[in-house]
């Protein structure tokens, strides 16, 4: 045979094997789909409808967003989106989220913004003292989260439909491979390991961000009683109001996959003046509320979410009760 006509002939054969993908980015070529209309639109009220637009105004330019001015904007934007549905009929299906999202919003304006402002109240919140201000605000909290509820019950009526139920402990686990969760694995062992592992993360974070002095221990003791009402109130207020609300009416009409990035995607940027702070605090809400809502849509319940949820507050809360670490980033 002809040498070049030899070559001629295995080159193709060459270039074929060259442009043939490694096998991981064939799998994820395979697995990505382009998002539906649905959730396209979902991804724009639920991004518009977070923190994200105060974040970007005051951080970008500098300009102070008001709890009142925040839950205007919102208002204006769930309204104009309802009314997209009145004339998309494909989009209806997105209108127990704009319910949800606009009882979130009104009930956080009414308590924080008016009720929180009276004398006693006021003078609670503002105190140095976290046995006082923590309770306090935890418990103002509970006022929106009771508003959740019921919006939760009107949409569902079933509270298994929203996850208000303790759930199946050791339901399968669907596989993560990077979070070394295999096929056949069970909440009871995911759940356990996941504390631990993220207890530690929790915990070399504030341990290298604060400022833990030796009597840290003897400063948050006398507060113990108080971080452990607030961390079991605030994880189970957080739990309601940011994941089982909005997981509950997504899940359904844009399926599991795009509701478990939403819900995490909301409850991250919600976290950016929290502990942790920036960029850093929304990067590890993102990943607690992406595992933990991924928890309740597998067990069917909310009792691994809580779980893991008041380990990491409690862990917090003690930072903060001791004066290592505060919100805000201070």
């Amino acid at each position: 045979m002809d040498r070049a006509a030899d070559i001629g002939n295995r080159v193709p054969a060459a270039s074929a094997r060259s442009t043939t993908p490694p096998r991981w980015i064939a799998r994820r070529r395979a697995s990505w789909r382009s998002p539906s209309p649905v959730a396209t639109a979902a991804w724009v009220v639920v991004l518009t409808c977070s923190l994200l637009p105060t974040v970007i105004a005051q951080e970008a330019f500098g300009e102070a967003v008001t709890l009142g001015q925040r839950a205007a904007a919102t208002t204006v934007i769930i309204v104009v989106a309802f009314l997209v549905t009145l004339a998309v009929g494909q989009l209806r299906a997105l209108r127990p989220l704009l319910a949800v999202l606009l009882t979130l919003v009104g009930s956080q304006f009414l308590v924080f913004g008016v009720l929180a402002r009276a004398g006693r109240i006021q003078e609670w919140t503002g105190s140095p003292a976290f046995a006082v201000y923590m309770p306090t605000e935890v418990l103002l909290n509970l006022l929106v989260t009771a508003a959740m509820l019921a919006i939760l019950t009107a949409l569902h009526r079933d509270r298994r439909a929203y996850y208000l139920v303790r759930g199946d402990l050791a339901a399968p686990a669907e596989p993560i491979s990077w979070l070394a969760v295999r096929q056949g694995d069970r909440w009871n062992n995911v759940g356990r390991n996941l504390t631990l592992g993220i207890s530690l993360g929790t915990l070399a974070f504030l341990v290298l961000a604060g400022t833990p002095r030796a009597g840290l221990v003897g400063a948050a003791l006398p507060a113990l009683p108080a971080i452990l009402f607030a961390a079991a109130l605030n994880a189970f207020n957080e739990e309601v109001t940011y994941k089982a609300s909005i997981l509950s009416v997504l899940d359904g009409p844009i399926g599991r996959r795009d509701a478990l990035r939403m819900v995490a995607a909301y409850f991250g940027i919600a976290h950016f003046y929290g502990v942790p702070y920036g960029l850093v605090g929304v990067g590890l809400a993102w990943f607690l509320g992406w595992i933990l809502a991924r928890s309740m849509a597998e067990t069917r319940g909310m009792a691994w979410a809580w779980f893991i949820h008041f380990v990491q507050d409690m862990l917090i809360f003690g930072f903060m009760a001791g004066g290592a670490i505060v919100p805000g980033g201070g």
